[in-house]
């Protein structure tokens, strides 16, 4: 589907659609926990579906109730039968399930989609085969026949938090105490922090102390009722299309004391974007997702802005910093691509008036359809519907603030 959006300003005022993180988490969860869970949501994007799908598959219990916004989780039985486990293109659903079903006595099929097969999980294989666990390949497809032993762990602090997060999630399941050791600093801290915090509101505790994550010893038990926070991840978007001159839009339902680590994006705007012109440097080591969407806004705003420490944004569902210099250039604007950055020299009214690839990912998309609102001309962006992965209502969001964009 190819999407044409107009020039135009967005005010208005929308509710935050439910934390992909969150649900994953949560939904992973419930389906090890002792007896059902409901799970609060209000959004459905496909990686959640394809979460769903995997956990059911494995023998859990999922309904998705739409209308009435939620997800009722029953636990995964005891059958050891084989399995297979479709994660369409979502990288969040295979890391975190890989150790989980490694460490159950079920033999399992892990297949996905798009880019997914290209993405790295070598590392995660070769420690779940260090501590016993039975995995045949090193890239989709991969089977998984159980076997993952306890002990103590070691990861590198700087690698995926996915790696992280899958570890943690599959502790409870082994037979005696576990830990781990980040051998290098945490990155995406805050999204390993969401992790335990989810873990706990389970009843499972992981006492952290320095780069170490001690398991301590208590099995899943459900809350019976589980309320997913508001999405800072995908409300940047709007936080920074409010920022374009002209806009006022505000998100309701976000948590200001969240652990996601995309709030920072309300610090970015205050202190990076209140002053013009300037020189800013934004450094995304923790905060890889709001790239996109910062850049795009870098663009529109005079001044220069640099961010740095973005060299895993290259593995992520396309190369991010190549698609976002990309389409900066296609659109006007001025943009310079380092191996681990970007350099953005922002104007206000770029040119627009061109086609650009979406590249399947549907955080390029949303920078770009934010991007094309400040734009002189319209923009026509090829593979809009890449948004139904996190946010599928985004355009119907997008016009209820005002904004023009029609299906091509």
């Amino acid at each position: 589907m190819d999407m044409r959006v107009y020039p135009g300003r967005l005010s208005g005022s929308l509710p935050a659609i439910s934390s992909k993180s969150d649900v994953h988490r949560a939904l992973i969860c419930g389906a090890l926990a002792d007896s059902p869970t409901t799970v609060r949501c209000n959004v459905f994007s496909k990686d959640i579906e394809a979460t769903a799908a995997c956990l059911q598959a494995a023998g859990a219990q999922v309904q998705l109730l739409r209308e009435q916004e939620r997800i009722q989780v029953a636990p995964i039985g005891r059958d050891k039968g084989a399995a297979e486990l479709f994660c369409g293109e979502s990288g969040s659903t295979l890391r975190f399930l890989l150790p989980v079903m490694a460490a159950l006595p079920k033999d399992c099929r892990f297949t996905g989609a798009g880019k997914l097969p290209e993405r790295p999980i070598e590392v995660l294989c070769s420690l779940l085969r260090q501590h016993g666990a039975i995995l045949l390949g090193d890239a989709l497809p991969v089977e998984t026949k159980g076997g993952l032993k306890p002990g103590r762990f070691s990861l590198p602090g700087n690698i995926s938090s996915q790696y992280i997060t899958g570890l943690l999630l599959a502790f409870p399941l082994l037979s005696g105490p576990s830990s781990l050791h980040l051998t290098t600093k945490l990155q995406s801290e805050a999204y390993v922090d969401m992790t335990i915090d989810t873990m706990r509101r389970f009843g499972v505790r992981i006492r952290r102390e320095g780069e170490d994550f001690y398991y301590e010893g208590e099995p899943y038990r459900t809350p019976g009722s589980y309320e997913a926070e508001g999405d800072w991840s995908n409300a940047a978007f709007w936080l920074c299309a409010d920022a374009i001159e002209g806009n006022r839009i505000q998100v309701t339902g976000l948590r200001q004391e969240s652990l996601q680590g995309d709030r920072a994006v309300k610090d970015i705007l205050q202190a990076q974007f209140g002053a013009e012109p300037k020189e800013r440097i934004i450094d995304v080591s923790g905060i890889p997702d709001l790239l996109p969407v910062l850049s795009a806004l870098s663009a529109l705003r005079p001044g220069s802005t640099r961010f740095i420490h973005a060299e895993r944004l290259r593995l992520k569902e396309c190369d991010r910093l190549s698609a976002m210099t990309a389409l900066i250039k296609a659109l006007g604007g001025q943009v310079q691509e380092y191996p681990d950055g970007l350099l953005v020299e922002g104007r206000e009214g770029l040119p627009g008036g061109a086609f650009v690839d979406g590249c399947n990912d549907h955080r390029i998309v949303m920078s770009a359809a934010v991007l094309a609102s400040g734009c002189q001309q319209p923009v026509v962006i090829r593979g809009a519907e890449a948004v139904e992965k996190s946010y599928p209502g985004f355009f119907e969001d997008f016009r209820k603030l005002g904004g023009r964009a029609d299906v091509v």
